[in-house]
């Protein structure tokens, strides 16, 4: 496993899309929908990870090498997970200067502890979907992107529109209630490693049907 991760992180992924993390920036932005700056991971990183690995047929070199057909999916969705993991940290601190250069808050969910929980299970979300519909051709990649981009918009435009239409979300948003707020961060970083656990669990099986 240890060897297949060097192989994701020097040969699948380009030190581009590390770069994406970069998109946190769009958290300063004041009065804006700040869960499309976290999905920029979706609309560039995963996918063009993909196509790039297809272009070079990584799936056929991985089965080359005296390797377990389900460490292959691990490795892959591990680098993914690590990638999004680094994604939400560098977001949680941006979420921090946010609230320091903009105290009065967004028309929308702020940037706060809340927000970074509904992140956790929007990227469990994408996951839970990406992975497995991959996996069950392991060539396919543009439905499995569609699909788990247009869950994880939706997801997201439920929660704002929660958020904005509820007075019990309301106090999801701002930072009156910390402690609401961080029951939601525990819940979505529980919902994230199960979503991506179980991803895993249904991926691993799939690939291990497919005939390459």
């Amino acid at each position: 496993m240890r060897h297949l991760l060097y192989k994701e992180f020097h040969l699948a992924i380009h030190p581009l899309f590390y770069l994406v993390v970069l998109f946190s920036l769009l958290l300063l932005i004041p009065q804006w929908p700040y869960f499309i700056a976290l999905m920029y991971f979706f609309f560039i990183a995963v996918p063009n990870i993909f196509t790039y690995t297809k272009s070079q047929g990584d799936i056929a070199f991985s089965l080359s090498l005296p390797v377990r057909r389900s460490d292959i999916v691990k490795s892959r969705m591990m680098s993914v997970a690590l990638l999004e993991l680094l994604q939400i940290v560098t977001a949680a601190i941006f979420a921090v200067v946010n609230k320091l250069l903009y105290p009065a808050g967004n028309f929308l969910l702020d940037a706060n502890i809340a927000f970074i929980g509904f992140v956790f299970m929007m990227y469990g979300l994408f996951n839970i979907i990406m992975f497995p519909m991959f996996y069950k051709t392991a060539y396919k990649i543009a439905w499995p992107s569609i699909a788990a981009i247009s869950a994880t918009v939706l997801f997201a435009g439920v929660v704002e529109a929660t958020v904005l239409s509820f007075p019990f979300a309301k106090t999801l948003d701002g930072l009156d209630n910390i402690r609401a707020q961080i029951i939601v961060l525990i819940l979505g970083i529980v919902i994230y490693f199960l979503l991506s656990l179980l991803s895993s669990r249904i991926s691993v099986k799939r690939f291990e049907r497919v005939n390459i």
